[in-house]
């Protein structure tokens, strides 16, 4: 099971009211709410090996070389070097630090890489998995991943983690008329306003879904466009072509890497906290006995 970690520390952050507080009045919704969420995944799915994937860069600058506003709107502060800096809410920056602090003191693997999204950790782990694998998340863009063939499935909460929407190549059918594979072009053709990605102007879900089938992949789009032959509209054709440039870089900033250099972890799910006192400790630091005590229940067989 790999953990898209800021995107569920951000869900617990909106999902869990701000008076949930440590004893100094520090908010802790954050810290509580995440630790609730995987309590209740190790409880309802028991899985072999668990992964908190983190953004050590939630923007690299890779994907902004080749897409100038990838999630530039995001921006609070720009850095000369290392990643710039997110606009968060000012009550959640201070809770990453614990949450940190917590899964390794569970000793639940934690891991971020230089230059790359949690995103492309997931995806680059995904590559490496013999087994099944779940990957827990809001973010759409990871139902890339989705291959029934080698059991890839993306659980995306809908109420908390209690109700998870199971993603798998028929659900994706059903909704987007493409399977895993085709998530990626549909969505670079579609945009994404929260990414920054522009997409191809008058070409919306729709429309690049019915493209996909008839064309097979974004390379068979862009063929069409200087076949005579193809079916597309004059309208089609012209943005197509118009959007080459676009086209031509797309599929790297939008498809999640799977050749990260990973360090060396130990992803199996903890029966025991590995430090038991530094639980405890940070537990009556910032009042986290109920989700500290519901976890550690969770984690034992």
């Amino acid at each position: 099971m790999l953990l898209d970690t800021a995107s569920l520390y951000f869900r617990a952050y909106f999902g869990v009211p701000d008076s949930v507080k440590a004893p100094d009045g520090t908010p802790v919704n954050a810290v509580r709410g995440l630790l609730d969420f995987i309590g209740r995944l190790v409880q309802d799915h028991r899985p072999d090996d668990l992964v908190a994937c983190t953004d050590a860069d939630w923007r690299p600058a890779w994907r902004v070389e080749l897409i100038p506003s990838y999630k530039a709107h995001r921006v609070a502060e720009e850095t000369e070097s290392g990643p710039d800096v997110e606009e968060t809410p000012d009550t959640l920056s201070p809770q990453v630090p614990i949450i940190e602090a917590a899964l390794d003191a569970f000793g639940i693997a934690r891991v971020g890489v230089a230059g790359y999204e949690a995103d492309d950790v997931i995806g680059t782990l995904t590559a490496r998995a013999t087994g099944p694998v779940d990957i827990v998340t809001g973010d759409r863009d990871l139902y890339q991943l989705v291959d029934d063939a080698r059991r890839r499935r993306v659980l995306y909460p809908l109420k908390g983690v209690g109700t998870l929407q199971v993603t798998d190549e028929a659900w994706l059918r059903e909704k987007y008329g493409v399977d895993g594979a085709g998530y990626a072009d549909l969505a670079l053709l579609r945009g994404d306003p929260s990414d920054g990605l522009p997409g191809v102007p008058g070409i919306g879900e729709k429309t690049a879904a019915k493209l996909l089938d008839a064309y097979g992949s974004l390379p068979g789009i862009i063929a069409a466009i200087d076949d005579p032959k193809s079916k597309l509209t004059p309208t089609q054709r012209k943005r197509l072509d118009e959007s080459r440039p676009y086209l031509a870089v797309a599929p790297k900033v939008v498809k999640v890497a799977s050749d990260v250099p990973l360090p060396e972890f130990d992803p199996a799910l903890p029966a025991v906290p590995a430090q038991p006192e530094l639980v405890d400790a940070l537990a009556r630091r910032w009042g986290l006995g109920g989700a500290v005590s519901r976890l550690g229940s969770a984690l034992r067989p």
